[in-house]
């Protein structure tokens, strides 16, 4: 039996939740207090595997309407969580075979779990069987099956009878086991082993953290007993080692983060200074070694992502050994304590772990935890005023916080794949990027020189995101150029950021300077006069008169640098000089504005142009082919990253590019572009 819907009705938050598709692994997306860890704890009482002790309480019935159903509780309880199978070819053979071929009219069914936890089953028969029939025997397992529907008719009193014999015979051994694991599952760093084993004679009770321990003492072979017991201990506690190293070999598989870890299982007597039910008997210690740290602290004192893993994958082995049947994992917030990385790292778990033994329903809040390339799985959940929670899979009707997280997860995905070209350019503002389209156009209409198209050309901001968005990039860039200030500020940050590349096997950050004096701006590559005609222009509307150089009158060579100053000073635009406003005006009024760009503009532009496209070498296209052949993998990368920055030509020892082995055609006058390492 397949689950493919649910849905839950009237349990705390929950008006009515709607049908919920549900896949092999499914995603229940919303924001905090949305509903979803109450959606996963009415549909696991359905059939919960702790059994009785998870059950409905009319507690749980939403306070709006609690009063009056109350009163109708013990004549007509409501069916709080519903739960839509499908039946596989083999069982409804085996349904057929005891009561006819086609007495199934679908081979979906429905189960319901009701305040009084009663357990009805919903069952699609065949019109046919509609008219209760004269014969009031039944046809047991053992004897031969009938061979079509009729004769099947002819065995059972009403379709009721048969219903209920479908249900008890067949449909409640096969109903699957749902299976709830949150924080609160986690083991416990010492077990009060008298206690845990008292409790267990008792039948109980038992809580998460102590399932999940019995669990590894399953696995482990070992029984409270043997716990108890003076002798046989270093047999007992090689026995609980080698299962949880089994469990953290296996973790390892998938968990990338410290792998410098191991579980470690020790027994003493208790402290009657500790808390009951710790101040007394035998305690067993369960433990984490750090080797690289070389200390060992209590299991639940430990990162709790490592303890969150292990106690889930102890249990989850524990339920493949014991459990025959169809199981249904439902995970609540599973990566809370994970870093973003471990967080991929289980959603592999779960494609490639999980969902091949069972269906597995998790809730979160984290993008991380979303799929991408599964969008199919994601259900939002939103909890709307006076309509309760609905869970759906229609993005467009749920608020901004509910989607928020798909939102990041795309916006993610976006940062890696938006810049498909090899080679970046990283620029201080839009602004930069539209002077050197304006720009570089005139330079290609003239000379017939561009700027090469593997560039690809990206704002940062400010030179303070410059290690932020060359982090971000990762490998999925040959060379990164920079065209800002150089300043020596700036400068020890490009610095520390190539000293981290080199110690990972990556190739320098390569800085591009446009400037004949040391502090310049693309902006400098026009005639001051003419930038201030640009300015004047862009900002007539606000401006009482038409600035001019003497207007401007502060030292600075930089003339957006004097501009700032101007209009802080006057309080033009609010007193903030907008870059983008002229580059703007500029893009939107080229043809007008162009006869004004002189010719010595056009040949600076030109020489930055070749000076930008000078920094792609022949290696670096090795890089790419390289890359490529490869499949893009980190490795491959890195090593022809370290062949390309060793061939680099003109690189001197000091980091520094020697200009003179750049050939440029740039005329007399051109601005000088310093590139550094």
């Amino acid at each position: 039996m397949k689950l493919t819907r649910a849905r839950v009705i009237n349990y705390k938050s929950i008006d009515d939740s709607s049908w919920v598709r549900v896949d092999d692994v499914t995603a229940l997306v919303g924001k905090n207090e949305s509903g979803k860890t109450a959606f996963l704890q009415a549909i696991r009482k359905i059939n919960s595997i702790s059994g009785e002790e998870d059950i409905f309480s009319i507690r749980d019935y939403p306070r709006k309407g609690y009063i009056k159903y109350k009163k109708i509780h013990d004549q007509n309880p409501c069916e709080t969580a519903q739960a839509e199978f499908e039946l596989n070819a083999e069982e409804i053979s085996e349904i057929e075979a005891n009561f006819g071929d086609g007495i199934l009219a679908s081979n979906k069914i429905i189960v319901t779990k009701n305040y009084k936890n009663e357990r009805n089953w919903k069952i699609n028969l065949v019109e046919s069987v509609s008219q209760p029939s004269n014969v009031t025997t039944f046809t047991q397992p053992s004897t031969p099956a009938p061979t079509s529907f009729q004769s099947a008719v002819q065995t059972v009193e009403n379709v009721s009878n048969v219903s209920e014999r479908i249900s008890e015979q067949f449909l409640e051994k096969w109903l699957p086991k749902f299976v709830y694991f949150d924080n609160y599952s986690l083991m416990r760093g010492k077990i009060s082993i008298n206690e845990l084993r008292q409790r267990t004679e008792n039948g109980g009770p038992f809580d998460d953290a102590d399932r999940t321990f019995l669990a590894l003492l399953t696995l482990s072979g070992v029984s409270l007993e043997d716990l108890e017991k003076d002798l046989g201990y270093e047999d007992i506690k090689v026995e609980l080692e080698s299962a949880s190293i089994t469990i953290t070999d296996e973790i390892f598989e998938y968990w990338q983060q410290n792998r410098q870890l191991k579980v470690e299982f020790d027994v003493s007597l208790a402290d009657p200074r500790d808390a009951a039910p710790l101040n007394q008997g035998k305690i067993l210690h369960v433990r984490i070694e750090n080797a690289r740290h070389r200390v060992t602290v209590s299991f639940d004192e430990r990162s709790k992502g490592f303890v969150w893993f292990f106690s889930f994958l102890s249990y989850f082995s524990h339920l493949e050994e014991t459990e025959s049947g169809d199981l249904i994992i439902l995970l609540d917030e599973p990566g809370t304590a994970l870093h973003a990385m471990a967080q991929k790292d289980f959603l592999r778990f779960m494609d490639e772990r999980l969902s091949p033994r069972c269906q597995v329903i998790y809730t979160t809040h984290s993008p991380f935890m979303i799929d991408l390339e599964k969008l199919q799985r994601i259900r939002l959940v939103q909890d709307m005023d006076g309509v309760g929670t609905v869970i759906s899979d229609d993005p467009v009707h749920n608020d901004r916080e509910t989607v928020f997280p798909l939102q990041m997860a795309l916006g993610y995905q976006m940062a890696q794949t938006l810049f498909l070209s090899p080679h970046c350019l990283m620029v201080n503002s839009p602004s930069d990027l539209i002077y050197l389209q304006v720009l570089g156009d005139m330079v290609a209409a003239e000379s017939g020189i561009r700027i090469d198209p593997r560039w690809v050309i990206i704002p940062v901001g400010s030179t303070d995101n410059l290690s932020t968005f060359v982090t971000l990039l990762g490998d999925n860039y040959v060379s990164v150029a920079v065209m800002m200030d150089l300043t020596p500020t700036n400068k020890e940050k490009m610095e520390a950021i190539n000293r981290k590349n080199e110690l990972e096997g990556e190739n320098p950050v390569k800085w591009v300077q446009v400037t004949r004096i040391r502090d310049a701006d693309i902006e400098d590559l026009f005639e001051p006069k003419i930038y201030l005609q640009l300015v004047n222009l862009s900002y007539a509307n606000q401006l009482d008169q038409t600035l001019t150089m003497r207007s401007i009158t502060e030292s600075n060579p930089r003339i957006v640098e004097r501009l700032k100053v101007y209009f802080a000073k006057t309080g033009i635009a609010g007193g903030v000089f907008d870059r983008y406003v002229p580059a703007a005006y500029l893009l939107e009024n080229f043809e007008d504005f162009k006869a004004h760009i002189s010719e010595d503009s056009v040949e600076k532009a030109k020489a930055l142009v070749e000076r930008i496209n000078s920094l792609i070498t022949e290696s670096d296209s090795i890089d790419i082919l390289n890359s490529s052949q490869s499949g893009g993998s980190r490795t491959s990368r890195s090593a022809s990253k370290n062949r390309a920055g060793s061939k680099k030509s003109g690189i001197k020892a000091t980091g520094t590019v020697d200009l003179g082995s750049i050939q440029s055609s740039a005329a007399v006058g051109s601005l000088p572009l310093q590139t550094q390492f």
